[in-house]
């Protein structure tokens, strides 16, 4: 994506980028006559890998955005796609999330619960959608393990 100069005029053309993407994904997801839930993002009970065994505070961790393949929180599934690609309701926060960061704002590491190989996000859905949007393969995360 070409950028503009203006960190609002970018925000708006990675947030339509994405928000194009996820509409053309859910089409081809019903051409392929694919169940309906099937591009949602996966939500995992957090009370049930707790009770499994749940080691706290691993600590702060640089860990792998494509390794990010749920979520613990049900009201934040419907706001994003598997791929983190948001829902228009999403537009404002996202906006400016992608405005801090490109303006060098440091932003708070996002709250993550490993499940083996991979994790589910506890808080910070939508800087994962902002940093995948602008190309990173790394995020901090403060990771707990089950």
């Amino acid at each position: 994506m070409v950028m503009t100069g203006s960190a609002q005029i970018d925000a708006e053309r990675a947030f339509a980028r994405l928000r194009r993407s996820r509409r053309l994904a859910a089409l081809a997801r019903r051409l392929r006559r694919e169940p309906a839930g099937c591009g949602d993002l996966p939500v995992y009970d957090e009370r049930a890998l707790y009770r499994a065994r749940a080691q706290r505070g691993l600590g702060l961790r640089e860990i792998p955005l494509e390794a990010i393949r749920g979520t613990l929180e049900p009201s934040r599934a419907t706001l994003f796609d598997r791929c983190f690609r948001p829902a228009p309701i999403t537009r404002r926060r996202w906006e400016r999330l992608w405005v801090a960061e490109q303006r060098g704002a440091p932003l708070p590491p996002i709250s993550v619960v490993a499940i083996g190989e991979v994790y589910a996000i506890r808080d910070g859905h939508h800087r994962v959608s902002v940093a995948r949007a602008r190309g990173a393969v790394t995020i901090d995360a403060s990771v707990d393990a089950v």
